[in-house]
């Protein structure tokens, strides 16, 4: 059986850095951003809001599409936040429902 998976984006402010990761649970990978807990970017860059994600049936397949989106330039990652989040709020609350 596969083990589900997330493709995410995590934010330091609307229109400021953005961070492409992804992770088989949301809620726990977006706790330890939000509280500096991974050395390296994020924390470097204060991304602690979770502004946009996607579900997958399949780790492999959100790693895959994580590759692929840090290929994407910034205007397309802007875009598809926007798409869902045209305000980037912090999704963290939504998520721990």
């Amino acid at each position: 059986m596969n083990k589900p998976g997330f493709v995410y984006f995590m934010a330091n402010r609307k229109h400021g850095v953005i961070y492409t990761g992804s992770t088989s649970n949301l809620i726990n990978r977006t706790y330890q951003h939000r509280n500096g807990l991974i050395e390296g970017f994020t924390r470097e860059h204060g991304c602690k809001l979770l502004v946009w994600f996607e579900a997958h049936d399949d780790l492999d397949e959100a790693r895959l599409k994580e590759l692929q989106i840090k290929k994407w330039k910034r205007d397309w990652k802007v875009r598809r936040i926007e798409g869902d989040n045209p305000d980037w709020r912090d999704l963290w609350f939504e998520i721990v429902k």
